[in-house]
């Protein structure tokens, strides 16, 4: 199967949304390479790196389904490269 390298950014501005974005990255916790999360403050928002390993499909759903939830907005920047497992 082939596997893929992106970046998916998420933004939250909604904090009831935290633990739904949290279960989403926990499901898929065996293709997550890393995470940074960032509170920023001042303006009352998280901002969420998660680099991930996986099939495009899987990605693309992850994505997806974050950005479905209220008052959270994510976008994904893929790797050109295309693994084989």
């Amino acid at each position: 199967m082939e596997s893929r390298v992106a970046v998916i950014s998420i933004i939250l501005e909604n904090s009831k949304s935290v633990e739904e974005v949290n279960k989403l990255i926990s499901d898929n916790s065996d293709y997550i390479v890393g995470r940074m999360g960032i509170p920023y403050k001042k303006r009352g928002i998280s901002v969420i790196s998660i680099v991930i390993d996986s099939p495009q499909d899987i990605i693309s759903t992850l994505s997806g389904k974050l950005g479905k939830l209220d008052g959270v907005s994510s976008k994904t920047a893929y790797s050109k490269y295309v693994f084989d497992e």
